[in-house]
This record gives C-alpha cells, structure tokens and sequence, in this order.
C-alpha cells in the first residue's frame, strides 16, 4: 500500500490523523473568510443572517460536514469487514474521531442559519 492510497484504508493508521485536523482546516478557514470578507465587503446590516455571504459559509460547512461523515461511515463500515482485529480497532477509533470531528463542525456552523454575518 503506497502512502497515496492509504487515507482511502478505512483500517490505516492515517485515519486517526484525518478527522481533527480537516475540522481545524474548516475551523481557520470558515471564520479566516468571514473576517476577509467583513473588512473588504461587509453585506448590509438590515439583512440580517439571508445573505450570500452566509449561503457560501454554509454551503462550505455541509461539504465539510459531508466529508467527515462519509469519513465516518467508510470507517464503520471498514469495522464490520475488516479480518485483522488491530484494523477493525483501528476504523472504530477513527470513526469516532470523524464523527467528533463532524459534531463540532455542526455545532459552529450552526449560528450561520440565525446570525446575521458581519456583528
């Protein structure tokens, strides 16, 4: 298995190492964007969270949170099939961990539904 294809092995190592990471990735990302976007174009105060502003920012916070999940499930799934013990250990932790991953990127994505962009 070369290290190009082993973040695709639900039962690799390397998915211990996915899930947090891609959340702090969003993390810097999502709120990096939002202070850009205040300073340069900041959307009219009377708008309130309808903005396109906020419709980007979410669209990128269900794509992450699509991916993580898909992590998880891969790896769930990986659990069931997989014949080595240390793999199946393996996928259970890390799915764990994407599932955390993807619980946290719900619960700070979601003030993007109620809160207007740019307080």
């Amino acid at each position: 298995m070369t290290a190009h294809t082993a973040w695709r092995n639900p039962g690799h190592p390397v998915q211990l190492l996915l899930g947090l990471p891609i959340w702090s990735l969003w993390f810097v990302a999502l709120y990096g964007g939002l202070s850009i976007a205040c300073a340069v174009a900041p959307p009219a105060p009377g708008q309130g969270a309808l903005t396109a502003l906020n419709l980007w920012l979410g669209l990128f916070t269900l794509a992450t949170l699509g991916a993580l999940l898909w992590l998880a499930r891969c790896c769930l799934s990986a659990v069931r099939r997989e014949p080595v013990r240390a793999a199946r250990f393996i996928a259970a932790v890390a799915a764990g961990l994407h599932l955390f991953a993807a619980g946290g990127v719900a619960f700070v994505g979601l003030p993007l539904v109620a809160l207007p962009p740019c307080l």
